[in-house]
This record gives C-alpha cells, sequence and structure tokens, in this order.
C-alpha cells in the first residue's frame, strides 16, 4: 500500500486528469489540451486553500447528500451524525469525501484509491476503492464500498462533480419527479418534474436549484460553444440525480447517486424504493461513472 498522496496525474490523448487521493479522494481538474489551448471540462479550482469543496469532483460514501437532524434509526439503534459542513445543519455525503485515500496502484491512465473507516460516529467499518481509468474521450470511475463490520450497514454511493457553465450551457437528461425542499435543502414533497424542474432540454446556468430528482434516465448530455465537443455524463446504477444550480451563475453540480436524499430518514420499508441498500457483513456495492467528449 502507498502513502496518501497530495496529487496524481493522468493523461491519454488530449486529456488530462489530476486526482488529489489525499483531499477525499477527489478529482482536482479535468482538462482538454490541445497545444496552448486549454479547457476546463470540470470545474478549474484557483482557490490556494485546496480543500475538498475547492475540487472539482469528490466521491459520496457511505450515504448521498443529507441526514435530517444529523440521526436516524436503523433496527432499533438510534444513530447520531454530527454536521460535517460549516453553515450547514445536517450531516451530508457521509465520510469519504473528508477522508484522505491512498493509492494502491498508479499508471499513465489508470489509479485505483482506497479508504478505509472504522467502527465510529457513523457505527460501521467499511472500506472504500475508486478505480479511474482515462482514454482518449473521457474517463471512467467505479466507486465501491464493502461493509467490513459484523452487522448489516446502510449504504448508498454518488458522485458530485462541478461543471462550469455560462449563458450556453445547456442540461438536457430525463427525469420522472422532483423533490421540493424546505429551508434547510431537505425534501418535503415528490412532484412530477415539470414546469421549473423539467430538464429535458434547457440552460443549466444561474437557475436557483438545490433539488433532487427521480427516475433518473441514467445519462445525461451538457452542451457549451466554448467545449471542443458536448459532454455525456452517464451512470447505469444511479436512479436517481441531484442538480445544484446556483442564482450567481458560473458553475453547475449534476451528481448521479443511487438513493434520494435523507433516505434514511424514512421508515426502512421505504428505502428499497428510495434506492438506499443494506450490506450485510462482507457485502460490497459499486457506482459506475462515465464523462465522455461526444463527437
Amino acid at each position: 500500500m502507498m502513502l496518501p498522496t497530495a496529487s496524481l496525474m493522468l493523461r491519454a490523448g488530449p486529456l488530462e486528469l489530476e486526482l488529489s487521493p489525499s483531499i477525499g479522494g477527489s478529482i482536482t481538474r479535468f482538462t482538454w489540451v490541445e497545444g496552448k489551448r486549454r479547457i476546463p471540462l470540470l470545474r478549474e479550482s484557483h482557490s490556494d486553500a485546496r480543500t475538498v469543496l475547492d475540487q472539482a469532483s469528490f466521491p459520496l460514501v457511505p450515504y448521498v447528500n443529507r441526514i435530517r437532524g444529523g440521526r436516524f434509526t436503523f433496527r432499533g439503534r438510534e444513530v447520531r451524525i454530527a454536521a460535517n459542513m460549516a453553515g450547514d445543519i445536517s450531516p451530508l455525503h457521509g465520510q469519504g469525501w473528508l477522508g484522505e485515500w491512498t493509492v494502491e496502484s498508479a499508471s499513465e491512465t489508470e489509479a485505483t484509491l482506497r479508504f478505509v473507516h472504522p467502527t465510529g460516529e457513523w457505527p460501521w467499518s467499511y472500506e472504500a476503492m475508486q478505480h479511474v481509468t482515462l482514454d482518449p474521450a473521457g474517463f471512467s470511475l467505479r466507486l465501491e464500498c464493502r461493509n467490513t463490520s459484523d452487522s448489516p450497514m446502510p449504504c448508498g454511493l454518488g458522485q458530485h462533480p462541478y461543471f462550469p457553465c455560462g449563458a450556453e450551457t445547456r442540461l438536457r437528461t430525463g427525469v420522472a419527479t422532483a423533490f421540493e425542499i424546505d429551508e434547510h435543502v431537505l425534501p418535503v414533497a415528490e412532484v412530477p418534474a415539470t414546469g421549473r424542474f423539467d430538464l429535458a432540454d434547457r440552460a443549466v446556468c444561474g437557475l436557483g436549484l438545490d433539488h433532487g430528482f427521480g427516475g433518473w434516465s441514467g445519462e445525461a448530455l451538457m452542451t457549451d460553444p466554448a467545449w471542443p465537443a458536448p459532454l455525456r455524463l452517464s451512470s447505469p446504477e444511479a436512479r436517481f440525480f441531484q442538480l445544484y444550480s446556483p442564482a450567481t451563475g458560473g458553475i453547475f453540480v449534476a451528481e448521479p447517486v443511487t438513493h434520494a436524499n435523507a433516505a434514511l430518514n424514512e421508515p426502512e420499508e421505504r428505502w428499497a424504493e428510495l434506492g438506499m441498500r443494506v450490506l450485510d457483513p462482507g457485502e460490497a456495492m459499486a457506482l459506475d461513472l462515465r464523462l465522455e467528449l461526444r463527437a
């Protein structure tokens, strides 16, 4: 096993992918390069702070988005989790994005990262792996989580990529429902994905949305005249989709996720419907993501 690494660069054809294993197992940048031209395909950070929220993308494990009030009940056990991001009363995104990942293997075009979580506030131990492969058209990433504890563990996975955007950036994807939210970005109702929640084909910058969607088609096409080609995001295991498009513009986040926001707060009988898995000891689940340029 290798030690935590600050930066790792993959290259294939016109593409560069920089990873930051020690900063939440995150992606620092994904760039198309031709001569002296460099076009960021994911949000490019210009901060010297190098925190995970300055990165281009990071993994969500072993749950995605928020736990209402930082507590839920699972098979007679009450679990309490402290808030983990300044300004938000609810813990979110699990532990992987705030931890150090180690490099298990690396080459010019591939890398495998590992994160080990012992039993603690989250009362189950687990191991997470990310395998990243870069090729001349894009990258593929598999995020896997294995329950290493001796009792069943709730689990969900996602990825959190930031994209640059402007007035001409468009998003096309299929969703069936949207989750309306309260002032704490927690779901209060599931409604048809129409009107302001219609994502079939729309300008995606500056929408003032921070919402989850159900019945996701598993792929999204994003276009911008400034990019070398349209970008296709796909994830066959993700039934849910999260879109963050702040009113200030500049960036948006398109998250493929396996379960709905605050699913852990619902009765366990609804978990399958909401995408939340329960892993037996030794059992694993995975989320695949592909981001590629399309001719």
